[in-house]
C-alpha cells in the first residue's frame, strides 16, 4: 500500500514532468522473482526505473540515504523508507557485504524483483566501469533468477553532482533480455565464474547503454580523479604563489630602481 501511494504520489509528477522513454518493458516477467542489474548515474536512477514498472523493485541503497540530516535528507529517507529499499553500510566490510547479499535473496525468495548497481556507485563521468561480482554474481547463483540488464539513459544531465535544480528532459530506460546463468548453479564461491558473470552482465549493460566501458572500478576512479584534483590545486597554489612572489620581487626592483635614479 505504502509503495503504490508513493508511486502516485512521486511517480507521477516525474512521468508529467520528465516524460521518461522505455524500451523492453516486455523484458520484465509479470511475476516471479528476476535481478534488474543497472548502470548507475544518477541519485534518480532509483526513482525512474520502479517509476516505469508496474512490480515493485527493492533495491540496496547506501546507509546515508537513511541518515542524512536536514529537510532533504528526512524527504529522502522517507522515500526509501515508504519504498521498501534496503539500507547497507557500504564502509562496513565483508560483513555488510554479507548482509546486502543475504538481503537479496530474501527479496527473490518472497518471488519480488530486486534491483542493483552492479559498479557499486554512480558513474564519476558518465562512463560505465567495472562491475564488482560480489554482490550480483553471487545473488543471481544463489537463487537462480534471472538477471535482467538495464541501462538508464541521460539521468546524469537531468541533477549532475552540485547542482540542486533538476533540468526538465527526457531521460530513458533500455531493459534488455534475462540472462540465465543457472549453468553455474552451486558455483557461487568460485571467483572466476563470479567474475565472468558479472562481465557477462555488465558487457550487455554496455551495449543497451552505449558507454564507453572503463575497466577500472568506479570507486578506484573516484578516488584517482580525488587525488588528481588535489594534486592539480597545490599546483596552481603554488604557480599563485610563485607568482606573487615574482610580482613582488618585481616591484622591489623597480622601487630600488627609482631610489638610485633619484
Amino acid at each position: 500500500m505504502i509503495y503504490g501511494a508513493m508511486k502516485v504520489v512521486i511517480g507521477g509528477p516525474l512521468k508529467v514532468a520528465f516524460r521518461p522513454w522505455v524500451e523492453g518493458i516486455e523484458n520484465i516477467p509479470a511475476d516471479g522473482p528476476a535481478i534488474l542489474a543497472s548502470n548507475h548515474l544518477s541519485f534518480s536512477d532509483s526513482f525512474f526505473l520502479p517509476t516505469m514498472l508496474d512490480r515493485k523493485v527493492t533495491f540496496i541503497a547506501k546507509a546515508e540515504y537513511f541518515t542524512t540530516p536536514g529537510v532533504k535528507g528526512r524527504m529522502t529517507a522517507a522515500f526509501f523508507k515508504g519504498v521498501g529499499q534496503l539500507p547497507v553500510d557500504r564502509s562496513g566490510g565483508r560483513g555488510a557485504g554479507e548482509a546486502a547479499i543475504r538481503s537479496g535473496i530474501e527479496v527473490l525468495e518472497r518471488g519480488e524483483l530486486f534491483g542493483i548497481y552492479p559498479e557499486g556507485t554512480r558513474s564519476p563521468d558518465g562512463r560505465l566501469y567495472r562491475g564488482k561480482p560480489g554482490g550480483l554474481a553471487r545473488v543471481a547463483l544463489a537463487t537462480g533468477a534471472p538477471v535482467i540488464p538495464v541501462a538508464m539513459i541521460d539521468t546524469e544531465k537531468i541533477q549532475p553532482p552540485g547542482q540542486v535544480r533538476p533540468k526538465l528532459m527526457r531521460p530513458g530506460i533500455r531493459i534488455g533480455k534475462p540472462l540465465d546463468f543457472r549453468r553455474y548453479e552451486g558455483m557461487d564461491h568460485d571467483r572466476f565464474v563470479l567474475r565472468a558473470v558479472t562481465d557477462e552482465v555488465m558487457y550487455e549493460i554496455m551495449k543497451l547503454s552505449g558507454q564507453e566501458y572503463v575497466d577500472v572500478y568506479a570507486t578506484v576512479a573516484k578516488r584517482q580523479m580525488a587525488e588528481d584534483a588535489k594534486k592539480r590545486a597545490e599546483e596552481e597554489k603554488a604557480i599563485a604563489k610563485a607568482e606573487k612572489a615574482a610580482a613582488k620581487a618585481a616591484t622591489a626592483r623597480e622601487q630600488d630602481d627609482s631610489g638610485r635614479a633619484a
